[in-house]
């Protein structure tokens, strides 16, 4: 496994039975930075109902908010780094220690190349020719992760999660579900049309209201609902946006670190999201006001977002305020500032939302 090439949303396998995802397109050198999504129940158990997943001829539950971070640490220290660059341990694995290797388009093909074992297999294929006809989009732009990939799908009750390579197809196929969504006999629907997703569900995000969110994630147009008339079953549909090799750029040579220069809060323009849709999403920005924190984010032209929830979140020419760390990037040709949405304590107080 010393030669793999992987990328965003490829699955990886460790003879223990964990399934981590890989994170995004920049890694250290002979080792993959990735999110532990599933374990097996020989080494997990989890009493979230959401959790089990138990199609096929084995069992398996996923991680909800920091349950796969804290059983990596504590467990399984080997699936982690110390990340030179960004000055902090992160999880992911070790080229050399990977036992299997799954990737989206593969699985794809296989399954559509045979005929349909179950009925969620059955409505996958029906949304995936309904795309293909409504974008002018071929298969080998798609591939299939989640519970589909791994062969643990519940017929009655998993989601079909798509992949979708490209920042042309990406376009394509959001025009399409666009306009799926305003034909009713289409049987395909925004998941965000009404507050649903939403409804009954504890709300942390302390600067970004429900209004706000449902607004932002209706218009992102990748996550739908399809109302599948063979089974009955109202399906979440997902289309992940994930870039095509010749669109992954080398990023900043081992000798860069990155310095953290304190909380910010700003009002800004945006003026470029090309690489909006996919983890991380990345925003160039022209500040207009620092709100909160050190003048210094008057210097910043890049807003790095690794959380999904503000994936796709803002357009060009758009206005949006901003909250997050302020980073300085030093690398040996100079320095640069950027404003960084992650992981970290203050999670919840982090918002990029634009001003409507």
């Amino acid at each position: 496994m010393a030669q793999v090439k992987l990328r965003d949303r490829d699955s990886i396998l460790t003879d223990e039975g964990i399934i981590f995802r890989v994170f995004g397109y920049s890694h250290p050198q002979g080792f993959f930075v990735c999110d532990a999504e599933y374990a097996s129940a020989k080494i997990f158990t989890s009493i979230d109902p959401r959790a089990p997943r138990t199609g096929g001829r084995q069992t398996f539950y996923k991680f909800y908010n920091d349950e796969g971070w804290k059983l990596i640490f504590k467990k399984f220290p080997q699936y982690t780094m110390f990340h030179e660059m960004l000055g902090t341990t992160v999880v992911g694995i070790q080229k050399d220690k990977i036992a299997q290797v799954r990737k989206p388009q593969e699985r794809l093909q296989v399954l559509m190349g045979r005929a349909s074992e179950d009925e969620l297999q059955s409505a996958m294929k029906h949304v995936l020719e309904t795309a293909l006809q409504s974008s002018g989009l071929s298969q080998e732009s798609f591939g299939l992760f989640g519970s589909l990939l791994h062969g643990f799908h519940h017929p009655k009750f998993s989601d079909i999660d798509f992949v979708v390579y490209g920042r042309k197809p990406v376009g394509h196929i959001r025009a399409a579900l666009n306009t799926l969504y305003t034909a009713p006999s289409s049987n395909f629907r925004n998941e965000f049309e009404t507050d649903t997703p939403i409804k009954g569900k504890l709300w942390r995000f302390r600067n970004y209201n429900q209004r706000e969110f449902l607004w932002h994630q209706r218009r992102k147009l990748i996550y739908g609902i399809f109302d599948d008339p063979q089974s009955g079953r109202s399906i979440k549909t997902e289309f992940e946006p994930v870039k095509e090799w010749t669109q992954i750029v080398q990023q900043p040579n081992p000798g860069s670190q990155i310095l953290q220069k304190g909380w910010v809060r700003l009002t800004a323009l945006v003026t470029e999201d090309k690489d909006a849709p996919f983890i991380p999403s990345v925003y160039g920005i022209e500040p207009v006001e620092v709100l909160k924190g050190t003048n210094k984010a008057l210097e910043t032209n890049t807003l790095i977002s690794y959380m999904e929830e503000f994936r796709l979140q803002a357009q060009k020419d758009e206005k949006v305020i901003v909250e997050g760390n302020l980073e300085e990037l030093v690398t040996p040709e100079g320095s640069s500032h950027q404003v960084v949405l992650t992981y970290c304590p203050r999670y919840y107080d982090q918002v990029l939302k634009v001003i409507i």
